[in-house]
C-alpha cells in the first residue's frame, strides 16, 4: 500500500466512523448511486475490499447470498461486523492474496488511491485472474486525498492493468465517479 498500517488505525483510533459516512448526506448519496450502479439486482457472492466500518456493507448485502468484507483495520472490521453480523469480514492489508470465495460481484468503493501503483497493478491481475466472470464496481473520490496517489491516477493505473472494459455510471455528484468494468471476455459469474 502507498499509505502505512499506522496512518489507517489512527484514522480509526477516536471512532469507528472517520468520514462520517453514518450521518453525512454526500455518503449516503454516494451509497445509493454505487448500489444503483450495479449491473444486477441479485449477486452469489459480493467481494468489498476496503469495507472499512460496513455502512456500504448494509446495502450491498442484502442484494446477495453471501458477502465478503476487507480491511486492514480491527477497528473498522468490529463495526463492519456489527453493522452486517451474517456478512464474513477479513482482516487483510494490500496487497495480499484476496479471501477464497467464488465472487460474481467485487466492490473497490475509495480503497484504489490507497494502493501503490504496484498494488494496483497485483489487485488487478489477482481479480482478474481468480473472478474473470464477476463484476467489479470502483468508486473513485475526485477531491485531494492527501495519499501518494489521487483517486484519478490510481484509476488510470488500475483501468491500464486490468483487461476488462469499463463505462462510468451516469454522472451525480462531481466529487467521485463510479467505473463498472464488466467480466473478461463476456464471462459472467454463476
Amino acid at each position: 500500500m502507498a499509505v502505512a498500517p499506522d496512518h489507517l488505525d489512527r484514522l480509526y483510533a477516536e471512532t469507528d466512523d472517520p468520514w462520517n459516512f453514518r450521518a453525512s448526506p454526500y455518503e449516503a448519496a454516494r451509497f445509493a448511486a454505487t448500489t444503483a450502479a450495479l449491473p444486477k439486482a441479485r449477486y452469489g457472492h459480493a467481494l468489498e475490499v476496503g469495507c472499512g466500518n460496513g455502512e456500504l456493507a448494509r446495502r450491498i448485502a442484502p442484494r446477495c447470498a453471501a458477502y465478503t468484507g476487507v480491511d486492514a483495520v480491527e477497528g473498522a472490521l468490529a463495526a463492519a461486523r456489527a453493522a452486517v453480523p451474517r456478512a464474513r469480514f477479513v482482516r487483510a492489508f494490500l496487497p495480499c492474496p484476496l479471501p477464497e470465495g467464488d465472487y460474481d460481484l467485487i466492490v473497490l468503493s475509495e480503497i484504489l488511491y490507497f494502493l501503490s501503483e504496484g498494488g494496483l497493478r497485483e489487485l488487478a491481475r489477482q481479480i482478474d485472474g481468480r473472478w474473470p466472470g464477476a463484476d467489479v464496481v470502483a468508486v473513485t473520490w475526485l477531491g485531494p486525498s492527501g495519499n501518494p496517489i489521487e483517486g484519478e491516477a490510481a484509476l488510470r493505473c488500475f483501468s491500464g492493468a486490468t483487461g476488462r472494459r469499463a463505462g462510468t455510471a451516469p454522472p451525480g455528484d462531481p466529487r467521485h465517479r463510479i467505473d463498472v468494468f464488466a467480466p473478461l471476455g463476456g464471462a459472467r459469474a454463476g
